[in-house]
């Protein structure tokens, strides 16, 4: 992992790509299509959220988009109280509009980066990140962020990922760009492939899942669990 990062996207730029993408993101059904597994993913996490507390009545969903992975959550308990955290404000709008439809909790939306917001602290019996964290930088950035979000989830409560995850030995990681590559032609879209790997390229900077799940260990959770790993993307949480 390159540990030069002027090359990236700004904060600015990625806000900007994500107001015109809404449409993209809010099928509900499959998820982002260029992520592997995404639907899979949505379910595991949001089950086993539940499964750690099955009367959680507070969620936070950190990048939250359109809004999936926190209606997949409102399926299972439909009273939640519905936190949305998102750097575009068309992607708010879209995610509290399908939200309110599905709660009879309150849902506020706050617009911004999840390092620089205020929210409460032990407050969230489930904190939600799906393929956002990737947009993170150094090692101080990555830690301060999984210690901010550690702070937010209350006790007894968890922390669920769904990621692009990459790896640190070079041939593996080679090995695994291929077949996503082979994943992305599949989707029969054109240019696809060059497309996704040149966003990444740009804009994001993933880490391998067990620099994540030692992280997680390191800012305090008393358990970290793998639901799932496909080729380059995982769902992995840390429980309080």
């Amino acid at each position: 992992m390159k540990d030069d990062f002027k090359h990236k996207s700004s904060i600015e730029e990625i806000r900007a790509r994500f107001d015109i993408s809404v449409d993209r993101f809010s099928n509900l059904e499959t998820g982002q299509q260029v992520v592997v597994d995404a639907s899979l993913m949505m379910d595991l996490i949001t089950q086993a959220a539940f499964k750690v507390q099955p009367q959680a009545k507070t969620i936070l969903d950190i990048g939250c988009g359109a809004g999936n992975n926190t209606l997949k959550a409102l399926q299972i308990r439909d009273d939640l109280d519905c936190d949305l955290v998102d750097l575009s404000m068309p992607m708010l709008e879209r995610a509290k509009a399908r939200v309110e439809q599905q709660t009879s909790g309150k849902v506020t939306p706050y617009q911004g980066d999840i390092r620089t917001i205020r929210l409460p602290e032990n407050h969230y019996d489930v904190v939600i990140a799906a393929a956002v964290l990737h947009h993170l930088r150094d090692d101080q950035d990555w830690f301060k962020t999984f210690e901010k979000i550690y702070q937010l989830v209350k006790p007894g409560g968890s922390f669920w990922i769904t990621d692009l995850v990459f790896h640190d030995h070079d041939g593996l990681q080679d090995m695994m760009w291929e077949r996503y590559g082979h994943f992305l032609d599949n989707l029969n879209y054109p240019n696809l492939k060059d497309l996704v790997f040149e966003s990444v390229e740009k804009e994001d900077s993933p880490r391998p899942i067990m620099m994540q799940l030692k992280l997680l260990e390191k800012v305090g959770f008393k358990q970290v669990e793998v639901l799932h790993k496909n080729n380059c993307y995982a769902a992995f949480g840390g429980l309080k």
